[in-house]
């Protein structure tokens, strides 16, 4: 069966993209199963910069096609940081809890009537050859005042992140399985992404 690299080493992360790709007749494996402990520095401006880095390196180094994610959370108030940043926009280790904290502060200087924020993201497929793809999408979203105290692990944002349609949190615990899919900027990205794997590596859904 083939084999596709989710390059990744954000547990939140490897398990959303293996859960909405597993229509796909392949096996996916983590950056642990082939034993990389590389870390690829993500020195890119923009997320399709980083995550065609990310995805061509790891797709190099283990031989296999890779998927690799990149995105960020842009606030309107904030000109549209921490976007890229987003990651280490709270401290260079990139801790959920330094985030947490870093948004509880946001979280009570924003304005009321600009309270608006973006989640983003790009997903980039490469092979071993050096090809690469990448698609892009986001979701629309609200700073909440009161952040959801349960914290989402890999996910630290999404605790203080409402949809606005459904007056629910971003977040897991509150939305069903439809609605995860409906507004997951991270599914939308990949739906689209399932199509060029699909198409590059001749594949057939299941």
């Amino acid at each position: 069966m083939q084999k596709i690299l989710i390059a990744t080493t954000n547990s939140g992360k490897l398990a959303e993209i293996s859960e909405y790709l597993s229509s796909l007749p392949v096996e996916f494996v983590s950056l642990k199963d082939v034993g990389i402990t590389q870390e690829v520095i993500e020195d890119g401006i923009t997320y399709e910069q980083n995550s065609q880095k990310k995805a061509l390196v790891y797709s190099r180094l283990s031989g296999l096609p890779a998927i690799s994610d990149d995105g960020g959370l842009e606030i309107a108030a904030l000109n549209g940081e921490p976007g890229v940043n987003s990651k280490y926009w709270a401290g260079p280790e990139g801790k959920d809890e330094d985030i947490i904290a870093k948004m509880m502060e946001v979280s009570k200087k924003l304005p009321d009537d600009n309270r608006d924020a973006r989640f983003v993201a790009c997903l980039s497929f490469a092979l071993p050859t050096g090809e690469v793809w990448s698609v892009h999408d986001s979701t629309d979203l609200l700073i909440a005042k009161e952040p959801l105290l349960e914290l989402l692990k890999g996910f630290p944002y999404r605790s203080f992140l409402i949809l606005p349609q459904l007056n629910k949190y971003y977040h897991e615990s509150e939305l069903s399985e439809e609605e995860k899919k409906e507004y997951n900027h991270r599914y939308k990205a990949l739906m689209k992404l399932k199509k060029v794997i699909i198409k590059e590596l001749s594949l057939l859904t299941k």
